[in-house]
């Protein structure tokens, strides 16, 4: 199926990722805003994230989750903490995206690299990996 063909309830039915499973890289990474009955401890919605390959979803990735960091907690990077030197001073530009998917009207969020996900945690955080080719 095609992201920009789905409606919310085909995003739904989709499975979950497994704790701890390693899904890749993929392309894009679609938004599913949470119901009323999901709410998380803050008081704010729990949301859910579908990762897409190629226009294909291949899972969602959360919904426990009321706050997602793009490109990691502070925008530095998966393991920025680990490279030493503290926390960096410059950050290599990675063009973040949003559309409006077609049919379901939910949200879509891109860049030019390559995404990974994080855990399935309270936080959501997703990071740009490869410059795509």
């Amino acid at each position: 199926m095609n992201a920009n063909n789905m409606t919310r309830k085909e995003f739904d039915a989709l499975p979950e990722r497994k704790w701890g499973e390693d899904i890749g890289e993929f392309d894009s990474l679609v938004i599913l805003p949470g119901r009323a009955k999901d709410m998380h401890d803050s008081g704010f919605r729990c949301m859910d994230f579908v990762a897409v390959r190629q226009a294909e979803p291949i899972c969602r990735l959360s919904g426990c989750s009321d706050v997602v960091h793009i490109n990691g907690i502070g925008g530095y990077g998966k393991n920025w903490g680990c490279k030493g030197g503290g926390v960096p001073k410059t950050i290599e530009p990675i063009s973040w995206s949003i559309d409006c998917l077609a049919k379901s009207g939910l949200l879509q969020l891109f860049c030019r690299h390559k995404l990974e996900a994080g855990e399935a945690l309270s936080s959501f955080e997703l990071y740009a990996t490869t410059l795509r080719r």
